[in-house]
């Protein structure tokens, strides 16, 4: 991860580790759907549903990784954002919050679909949807990053609290080596 003066990476070293949350919940869901026997449905959600929680928990990780990122950076001298392949894009912010709206809604069914196909009580804890509604308001506050030429131009919702984001880099770098950002939400009540 590259903090020298004369760049901060946009990206500190998440990208190999994270898949797009809708794709990897809407082919497993298919892949459930493809069968219209009910026992065999709940069979596949059987195998599937701690692999979509799984998922979810890599991607929420995520977004507790990039709000320590960003509060990071912006304890840093005025420095470019290297790597930054949104900045200079048109912005259109349905696009930019798609993920976090499906998430949002996704969390509110999952619980009904553990219950119809496992007959399991199941819910998130309420710091979920906190965390999935201040990462959207950070994407929508950077405009999906596409103005952020520089670790100034970074802005952090104000309902974000880290108390020592200079500490955050090292953190990064240790959670990185394990390659499991669900590591980060040990961290969530800390930062929200």
């Amino acid at each position: 991860m590259t903090t020298t003066l004369n760049g901060l990476e946009f990206d500190p070293g998440f990208g190999p580790h994270i898949l797009a949350f809708r794709g990897a919940v809407e082919y497993l869901y298919m892949d459930i759907n493809k069968f219209k026997n009910l026992s065999q449905k709940k069979v596949k959600f059987m195998q599937y549903y701690k692999k979509i929680l799984e998922i979810l928990d890599n991607n929420l990780g995520f977004y507790v990784g990039c709000l320590m990122w960003a509060a990071y950076i912006k304890t840093q001298p005025k420095q470019k954002i290297l790597s930054n392949h949104c900045f200079g894009q048109e912005y259109n912010e349905k696009e930019n919050i798609a993920e976090t709206i499906f998430m949002k809604e996704f969390i509110k069914l999952y619980p009904r679909d553990i219950k119809y196909y496992l007959g399991k009580n199941f819910e998130f804890d309420e710091n979920v949807s906190k965390l999935i509604q201040t990462y959207e308001e950070f994407l929508v506050l950077n405009e999906g990053f596409v103005k952020s030429e520089f670790n100034t131009d970074i802005q952090i919702p104000e309902s974000v609290k880290i108390s020592e984001p200079e500490n955050c880099k090292k953190l990064i770098d240790e959670i990185l080596e394990t390659e499991d950002l669900s590591k980060f939400l040990k961290y969530l009540p800390e930062i929200l």
